[in-house]
């Protein structure tokens, strides 16, 4: 079964951190990234642009209205998903307690759709 991790973190927190914090974050990812690849769990996955970058995208009554991010004012805001391959939820709650995002962030799981 597939299932979407979403990560959370503050971006502000991000913003001031010094040049050796943002390699050793982007150095825990990949070795995350690398760990799920090889256990055959990966299947996609990307950072995000900070949420100053958003676009959001109404149409009520068919007319689109268009809103320049941030749209939802929190703590967090999603910075990164990751699309796994996970036999049950039990798996994918292993995968995600193992993202560095769940150290300092939220990660967030959720089962994709079986049509």
């Amino acid at each position: 079964m597939q299932y979407m991790l979403l990560v959370y973190w503050d971006e502000a927190r991000q913003a001031v951190a010094t040049t050796e914090q943002k390699a050793a974050t982007f150095a825990a990812y990949s070795a995350y990234t690398e760990a799920m690849t090889k256990a055959g769990a990966f299947v996609a996955g990307s950072g995000l642009q900070d949420s100053t970058t958003a676009t959001i995208v109404r149409a009520p009554d068919g007319k689109a209205q268009v809103l320049n991010g941030p749209y939802v004012e929190s703590k967090e805001q999603l910075a990164g998903y990751y699309l796994i391959e996970a036999a049950d939820l039990d798996d994918a709650l292993a995968w995600a307690a193992r993202c560095p995002g769940a150290e300092q962030g939220t990660v967030e799981i959720r089962p994709l759709m079986i049509y």
